[in-house]
């Protein structure tokens, strides 16, 4: 058998291929778009989100759902700069939409970015400015001696909190304590031992079934605002919170985000979230750092960088600390004749 043939095969004229750098950030994957993707046009991030929805998001379920993805699949697109001094745009994609913020994401970005040559860096530090829907990120990559990235950290978007100890009666619950706060993306926090529920968790099934029910019960019971932009106001997931398994450590997250997505990674804008939440009740100062555990046991730190304001809310500028890794590069086809191509989910 010439195995070796499938190497040069080429699909028929007419069937669409993007390319795509496979990576995750502790645990939770990220598919970078190389190529094959039209222009997305619009003069800010949020008008490219918008864009993508109404137009191209049969490419989004393409490549998020399966049979190329599964519901818990995440992705970035990239594309050019809006802001003068930054080096990209990026989109994120998950397997209800758009994300307006993603941490674990500018992690794994910024490291395949770098490593494969899109951007230019040099030892010991990259600095890059990636544009946001949610605003304008600063990353900055440490290379190791081999000139790979090790590590990366970066400054999000101003962090703040919304509701401190808000209470919500959730079908098949009762009441139930969260904290409201947006680190890129509004999440509500709830303690998962004060629900009785085992921790760490052994069945993450369970913690999404939990995680809908209490985020359908806070949107009906609040409006969700951001202070600035109208598209930002929306309740992105649910974040249980307990002990940390490793003493060291501050806590462990688990994410239940978009359409019951488990995050793998502690999420970096959940743990900025949780850096305003911390500040907030005073037990993080200027300069401070706290360290999240996520479902799986990988670590992303956060550190309360500087103080500042969303319009009159006061706010805190996160820096988020993590590392990547490169899986695998692919090319996917899209076959016009495949009923199925454009994607589908099973639970």
């Amino acid at each position: 058998m010439e195995t070796s043939a499938a190497n040069t095969w080429h699909p028929p004229q007419g069937w669409l291929s993007l390319k795509v750098i496979d990576s995750h950030a502790g645990g939770e994957p990220f598919r970078v778009v190389t190529e094959g993707l039209p222009e997305i046009p619009g003069g800010t991030v949020l008008d490219r989100r918008r864009f993508a929805t109404e137009h191209l998001d049969h490419l989004r379920r393409g490549l998020m759902w399966e049979p190329r993805g599964h519901r818990d699949m995440y992705g970035g697109w990239i594309g050019e700069a809006v802001e003068p001094d930054s080096d990209f745009s990026i989109l994120f994609t998950h397997n209800e939409g758009y994300s307006t913020m993603c941490g674990h994401g500018i992690i794994a970005v910024t490291k395949v970015a770098l490593d494969t040559g899109m951007v230019s860096g040099s030892s010991p530090e990259s600095t890059l400015r990636v544009d946001t829907p949610a605003g304008q990120v600063t990353s900055v990559a440490e290379h190791g001696s081999d000139g790979t990235v090790e590590r990366v950290r970066f400054r999000n978007v101003a962090s703040y909190v919304d509701g401190l100890d808000e209470v919500v009666d959730v079908s098949g619950i009762g009441q139930v304590r969260y904290d409201l706060a947006f680190g890129g993306a509004f999440y509500a926090y709830v303690d998962a031992p004060a629900l009785g529920i085992d921790w760490p968790p052994d069945e993450s099934g369970k913690l999404v079934d939990l995680g809908r029910r209490i985020k359908k019960a806070v949107v009906a019971s609040r409006p969700i605002v951001h202070p600035l932009h109208a598209d930002l106001g929306f309740l992105y997931g649910v974040i249980f919170t307990g002990p940390a398994v490793d003493r060291e450590n501050h806590r462990r997250n688990v994410c239940i985000f978009a359409d019951g997505e488990v995050d793998r990674s502690p999420t970096g804008t959940g743990v900025s979230g949780q850096v305003a939440i911390e500040s907030a009740r005073g037990n993080l100062q200027s300069g401070d750092r706290l360290v999240i555990e996520s479902i799986v046991g990988s670590e992303f730190a956060g550190t309360l960088a500087e103080r500042t304001c969303i319009g009159d809310i006061g706010a805190v500028i996160p820096e988020i600390e993590g590392t990547a890794h490169i899986t695998g590069r692919s090319e996917f086809w899209f076959d016009p004749a495949d009923s199925l191509s454009p994607g589908f989910l099973l639970r």
